[in-house]
């Protein structure tokens, strides 16, 4: 093989070598993954969700395909990816990592599934090898390269989306999975790269619309395809990166390579943050967890608030500071006003206050109206320091009758590694209430003990788990 340029290496010989020896990193990754198909089971209840689901040839059943948890759908893992990867993504309440460039690690989940439950239910004689800790292993190394990658290098800024960086995530470990050399890694890894990534138009006013919601499932499982292909013997190319002209340098950066913060290893899996509370944009959280602490001081006196300072960090500023209409759901639950208002309002936040029917409460606009968001740049700064990585908000509000209430901030969300132990529990806590809109009690309850037991969960093939969550 030619020489294979340094952002392809890098990867293939992580997902191909690399031991993972972190007991935090598969404690973590299991309370993620318990964490990411409870918000697929919780997306179900959505029909804008459902109507994407299921085989493109109505009926099809693929003899030995992937489950897809939830529902009687039994798919090409190719299609199953999408399915779950979809469902996962879909209320925007999995868990995410915050860098130069943001995203979803859990993403990839929707293809590491398809494939390791496939392999399951394809070749039984490797069932038992097929366990829930080789699929935490390559969740594990998923994080790693979308988010090591997510450290100093953004797509965002030219235009594509990030999920170009959950494509080449999954088809790495998807070869890995299927069996593949470091030869067919690099050759899935390298096609990834050329295919490049969607537009962010769907993320941005006018345009704001449901394809966020299944561009990660969209892209899982283009590289579960991406990884069949490797496993075909289809050829990579080997200096897609750094080709003159034409590589993905030259097209996208000006012609500057890619840069590493750090060695890949378990960094990403331990410092990754759950969205616990809320189904919201994650730079949100924060100012909606401050808004909740406001509610019982406002009580009865929403009416008399004048003005509403909220004080955030850059990246909360320049992605989902919106004003004007929001047109859908799509569009609410990534404007930092309107989940500032739900939670003034409410004390809370569901996936339900995005939806058309709550959206038409006419306080909802009339506290947008009060809003001025402003950058604090101590926030900004804490954010980007590799020490701290907070993700800060503070809300001030201001009477009628000139009062003024306290300053409420909040530093770190809940999901956040520093506040991981006073986390956990709530997040089974999460768990426990997506399944249960789903399934009789003794199936919950069977579920949350599993994963609150890591050392029984990580020995069971992963076709065993999902036949717990496969419905009739």
């Amino acid at each position: 093989m030619n020489k294979i340029d340094e952002g392809i290496l890098k990867i293939a010989e992580y997902a191909s070598h690399t031991v993972i020896d972190s007991p935090e990193a598969y404690e973590t990754a299991a309370a993620a993954l318990g964490d990411s198909l409870g918000c697929a089971i919780l997306a179900l209840q959505f029909p804008a969700c459902t109507k994407l689901l299921g085989p493109i040839v109505p009926g099809t059943v693929v003899p030995h395909g992937c489950h897809v948890p939830g529902t009687s759908y039994v798919l090409d893992p190719v299609c199953g990816a999408f399915n779950i990867g979809t469902m996962i993504r879909w209320l925007d309440f999995n868990d995410t990592f915050l860098a130069a460039e943001w995203g979803h690690p859990s993403d990839n989940l929707g293809g590491l599934l398809a494939v390791c439950d496939y392999l399951c239910r394809a070749f039984p004689e490797r069932k038992s090898k097929i366990t829930i800790k080789e699929l935490l292993t390559a969740q594990i190394k998923a994080y790693e390269i979308q988010g090591g990658l997510a450290l100093l290098n953004s797509f965002n800024q030219v235009g594509f989306d990030h999920v170009i960086l959950v494509k080449v995530a999954t088809a790495a470990l998807a070869t890995v999975l299927l069996g593949g050399s470091f030869d067919q890694v690099v050759n899935a890894v390298s096609n990834a790269w050329i295919d490049t990534g969607s537009l962010r138009t769907y993320r941005h006013a006018q345009n704001t619309g449901s394809r966020k919601s299944w561009a990660a499932g969209d892209a899982t499982s283009r590289g579960v395809f991406l990884a069949h292909l490797a496993m075909k013997g289809e050829m990579g190319y080997p200096t897609a990166l750094s080709a003159k002209q034409w590589g993905l340098y030259d097209v996208l950066f000006k012609g500057k390579p890619f840069a590493f913060e750090r060695p890949f290893g378990s960094y990403v899996m331990e410092n990754i943050l759950f969205k616990i509370s809320y189904p919201a944009e994650f730079h949100a959280q924060t100012a909606v967890e401050c808004a909740v602490k406001l509610h019982p001081l406002l009580k009865n006196q929403i009416d008399q608030i004048a003005h509403i300072l909220i004080e955030t960090h850059s990246s909360a500023v320049r992605i989902i500071n919106k004003t004007g209409p929001l047109h859908n759901p799509a569009d609410r639950d990534h404007c930092l006003q309107y989940m500032i208002a739900i939670g003034l309002l409410k004390g809370n936040l569901t996936a339900e206050d995005y939806e058309e029917e709550q959206s038409r409460d006419p306080r909802i606009d009339q506290l947008r109206s009060k809003m001025k968001v402003v950058e604090d740049p101590n926030y900004s700064k804490d954010y980007l320091d590799p020490h701290k990585r907070s993700i800060a908000s503070a809300i001030t509000i201001t009477m009628k009758d000139g009062t003024q209430l306290p300053k409420i901030a909040v530093e770190y969300p809940i999901g956040h590694r520093k506040r991981r132990q006073e986390g956990k529990p709530l997040l089974y806590e999460k768990l426990k209430r997506n399944l249960s809109t789903h399934y009789p009690k003794a199936t919950v309850d069977k579920l949350i003990a599993l994963f609150t037991s890591p050392e029984q969960l990580m020995k069971m093939p992963v076709s065993q788990l999902i036949d717990l969550f496969v419905k009739e």
